[in-house]
């Protein structure tokens, strides 16, 4: 009857693996497990960890243009060397604890999705992942802009055109990520 309904096969199946085979005039309902807490704890995770990725790689490459480009009349002066090289340190450091995390919990969340298929139409995962849009779409329209105003302006150099190309193509890489996983959630939603 289900399929008549317009019920896909794998719908049906998800749907009637949710209650016990027992002999009993009234459909009986498993439990089910609670992994909200969880989920949101890898969710969550793993959306700072993005998040720490990408500034900190956003850091890494401003260091290396600012080195490419010293600049001894620059309002850091004579301490930009040194502060470079912090700034360069920290930020691998961070790449490099935070990326293999956020590749960890991906991994997990995906295998884990592949599975319960259900999970991969979680609430949370979708406000984190619109988040994500509007933070990186929000982000790219104050570079733009800040792009806009130093060319009126008459302000432009090299390096700061490399910085706005550097956030452009950092954030633009995560959000065109993160809308085209959007938008294969919404087919599999229609199918």
């Amino acid at each position: 009857v289900l399929l008549q309904a317009g019920w896909r096969e794998d719908e049906l199946t998800n749907a009637l693996s949710a209650y016990a085979e027992i002999d009993f005039p009234v459909p009986v309902p498993k439990p089910k497990p609670y992994l909200q807490a969880r989920e949101a704890f890898l969710y969550l995770v793993s959306f700072i960890a993005l998040y720490v990725t990408a500034f900190s790689l956003i850091t890494l490459i401003f260091g290396f243009i600012d080195r490419a480009f010293f600049d001894p009349l620059s309002y850091r002066g004579a301490y930009q060397r040194e502060f470079l090289s912090g700034a360069i340190v920290t930020a691998l450091s961070s790449i490099i604890i935070t990326f293999p995390v956020y590749l960890f919990l991906m991994w997990r969340l995906t295998k884990d999705s592949t599975v319960y298929p259900e999970r991969r139409q979680s609430r949370l995962r979708k406000w984190l992942t619109y988040l994500t849009l509007v933070v990186g779409s929000s982000i790219i329209v104050g570079d733009l802009i800040t792009l806009l105003a130093k060319l009126l302006g008459g302000d432009l150099t090299v390096p700061f055109i490399l910085n706005v190309l550097t956030i452009l193509l950092v954030i633009g890489s995560i959000f065109a990520y993160y809308l085209w996983d959007l938008r294969q959630s919404e087919k599999v939603d229609q199918e």
